[in-house]
């Protein structure tokens, strides 16, 4: 049977933990397990078919490490057919009678993607695609990508394995106890991002104990229109008696996990501290349970690297300020490659309460792909909001789109039969939500029916590509209410008809409205009101607009959004008389130092951090600087990063804008009191190429003054204790 007809039909058991008893059966620390489908076949083959027959329909292959990282080429195809070959010898001998598939492990590189790490993202899809390909030709049934925590090299693994094979995928992450991946990504954002992308599944595995990862799963039962797995721990890890223990019994993991079953989760196994004993009780706990029907929960969502934007009742601001388009200072700073620019207007437009970032920097002159593609890429290193991509240039769209980090909102397609051919392969490919024009070949129709008919026409030509209406917001055109005294209302008509009567969401760009016309900001506020009225679920606007922010609190106060009218309050600095709202009020910079340094670094601009430092060089002495400026920001960003409200891509950013600051300061021979003069040997085990934990620590020392020696990954013991000697360090 094939594994996706049996996924949408039955509850499906996958298998348990295979490093639990690699240890028991003898695999020593350092040893890698995937060389045991080599050397112990046979345990290998025993360890699946115990699974099997414990009543599991899936094993998972014993490759969850095998990536070029550790493994030449020969090695990878060598082991990898072994693998397999273990797998389905347990298949063909186990007494189970069910249905039995073999799974291709695939598990994380070991490594942060840039810009956090060193690995670039095409290079990590790669990696992925080499193992995927081998596991295709070798005779797997399905792929399970599993205990990945960057949602990043999650996207490149799983657009790894649906362009290069065309294998079931399985998607599952590990989550921490504060329910988000390491780098700050939530359930929501998750589900969203792999649903998009095509995931046949999407779940969580590892990390904890299925009471704890309830919340995580529920989650995605609520946001996914696809499976979701669940493969926990068997709690966490104790020693007893000299051996590795796990706090869960079997028939604690199997009433937990068949609670979940009842809730609607589709694929069940366990992960670290499972055995087949768990996979028994499991499997008899819920043999009485019929599949939970998988419901389309028709959200339309987008999301960045951390959260999902939901559109639903309340209206979603999508910040307008990153496009050329009127803007004379931006032009400039695109013709000057002033990347910084763009990232400060991204970091105002986020600090103005917007959802989303409007991302457009077409215009003569420019590389359209290449900088689209790095704007889109560094803007995420600094804000965590959701982007809109805009652009009409496709070879452009699919760049960006390739690289985001999410689920993107896509700007945009429009009715004219070559547009839809276009950009709908690269929504369905890369997953996005579409913002659709309603115009096609003949224009912009002056009617609200003209635009209506559009819309529809669009929506069936989706369908042909797998997009479903909750993918597609339809833009029903501003026109300047200059030109034509009808020109609100066709747009309005058309807005409501498509909101309540085809059910579909909407977005305009309000700004438009008012071209021509003096006092342009009281057209546009009272506009948006009329359009909120009439079924508007989002607004591309100025976020420094007095006017729409007005309309925007006061509207979100009189139709209930804002509860107890807290937002309300808290934003009514911005009603203060001016034509344009005054930049939120900032606490008073230290009197020794400007706060424009410790801006930078909070904020990750690298670039701008190392401006600063050298404009406080000609007036500050650069111990001042450190201990005023450097530190005291770093101590923020970490104290955030603490209490969940800085992720860690942003707390590496700001270890990389520190550290540009502090090498200018080195420049001019920072006193030797500025450094604490203490060394520190640091170094990932043999048998260990994750080196990302190692990076974070090695980073954020040499910004506190350490003299860090970093002997890299896979350090033979004698290696570290060597250059401790040699060095006479005083940690490692």
């Amino acid at each position: 049977m094939n594994f996706r007809d049996f996924l949408q039909n039955n509850i499906v058991y996958l298998d348990g933990g295979m490093g639990t008893l690699l240890q028991e059966r003898g695999l020593r620390p350092g040893e890698r397990p995937e060389t045991w489908n080599l050397t112990h076949p046979e345990i290998i083959e025993e360890i699946h078919r115990a699974y099997y027959d414990a009543g599991s329909n899936v094993v998972s292959t014993n490759t969850f490490g095998l990536n070029p990282f550790k493994f030449s080429d020969s090695e990878l195809e060598e082991i990898l057919i072994a693998a397999i070959k273990c797998a389905n010898a347990a298949r063909a001998s186990t007494k189970n009678k069910k249905e039995k598939f073999v799974a291709l492990d695939i598990g994380p590189s070991g490594k942060l993607l840039r810009p956090y790490g060193d690995l670039d993202f095409e290079d990590a899809v790669k990696l992925f695609s080499k193992v995927a390909i081998l596991g295709e030709k070798h005779g797997a049934d399905l792929v399970i990508i599993e205990t990945m925590n960057d949602s990043y090299e999650t996207k490149a693994a799983l657009l790894a394995v649906k362009e290069s094979t065309s294998l079931p995928v399985i998607v599952t992450n590990a989550y921490g106890e504060d329910g988000k991946l390491l780098t700050g990504a939530s359930p929501e954002a998750m589900a969203v991002m792999l649903e998009g992308m095509g995931a046949d599944a999407v779940g969580a595995n590892c990390s904890l104990g299925p009471r704890q990862l309830r919340p995580v799963i529920e989650k995605l039962l609520e946001y996914s229109s696809i499976p979701v797995v669940m493969k926990p721990n068997a709690g966490l890890p104790r020693e007893l008696d000299g051996k590795v223990a796990f706090d869960i019994s079997p028939e604690e993991f199997a009433a937990e996990v068949a609670s979940l079953v009842e809730s609607g989760v589709r694929a069940v196994g366990g992960c670290c501290g499972t055995t087949p004993e768990y996979i028994k009780l499991l499997v008899e706990k819920t043999k009485a349970l019929s599949p939970k029907k998988i419901e389309d929960k028709e959200i339309t969502a987008v999301s960045s690297f951390t959260h999902a934007v939901k559109f639903d009742t309340a209206p979603i601001l999508i910040g307008e300020r990153i496009n050329p388009t009127g803007k004379k200072r931006f032009k400039e700073a695109l013709l000057d490659n002033d990347i910084d620019y763009i990232l400060g207007e991204a970091v105002k437009q986020e600090e103005r309460g917007v959802h989303i970032l409007d991302v457009n920097v077409g215009m003569p002159g420019i590389d359209e792909k290449e900088m689209l593609t790095r704007a889109v890429t560094e803007i995420q290193s600094v804000v965590n909001l959701p982007l809109q991509i805009d652009t009409a240039d496709t070879s452009a769209m699919e760049s960006a789109l390739r690289r985001y980090n999410g689920k993107a909102l896509i700007n945009s397609v429009n009715g004219k039969e070559e547009s839809m051919r276009a950009v709908f392969p690269l929504a369905k490919k890369y997953g996005g939500t579409v913002i659709a024009l309603t115009l096609d070949e003949n224009g912009i129709p002056p009617t609200a029916d003209g635009r209506v008919a559009i819309a529809k026409k669009i929506l069936n030509v989706a369908k042909e590509y797998g997009i479903a209406k909750k993918d597609i917001i339809f833009d029903t055109l501003v026109m300047t209410v200059s030109t034509g005294a009808d020109a609100a209302k066709a747009t309005l008509d058309a807005l409501r008809e498509i909101k309540f009567g085809l059910g579909a969401h909407t977005s305009l760009g309000i700004s438009n409205v008012s071209y021509g016309l003096p006092a342009r900001d009281a057209v546009n506020g009272t506009f948006f009101a009329l359009a909120l009225e009439n079924g508007l679920s989002a607004a591309i606007m100025n976020p420094y607009s007095q006017d729409m922010m007005k309309t925007y609190y006061t509207y979100r106060v009189l139709k209930g959004f804002d509860e107890n009218c807290i937002d309300y309050i808290n934003n009514s600095w911005l009603f203060e008389s001016s034509t344009e709202a005054k930049p939120k009020p900032v606490e008073a910079a230290p009197e020794s130092c400007s706060s424009e340094l410790s801006y930078a670094i909070e904020k990750g601009f690298k670039d701008k951090a190392k401006e600063a430092t050298r404009h406080l060089l000609t007036s500050h002495a650069p111990l001042d600087i450190v201990e005023k400026e450097i530190i005291p920001a770093l101590d923020k960003v970490g104290t955030g990063y603490e209490n969940k409200t800085v992720y860690l891509p942003g707390l590496l950013m700001s270890a990389e804008a520190a550290k540009s600051a502090f090498n200018v300061i080195k420049e001019v021979n920072l006193p030797s009191s500025a450094s604490n003069n203490i060394t520190f040997v640091i170094a990932t085990v043999k048998g260990d190429i994750h080196d990302i934990g190692k990076n974070i620590v090695k980073l954020l020392l040499e910004n506190y003054g350490f003299n860090v020696i970093d002997l890299g990954k896979d350090v033979p013991k004698e290696e570290v204790l060597k250059a401790v000697v040699d060095n006479k360090a005083d940690i490692v």
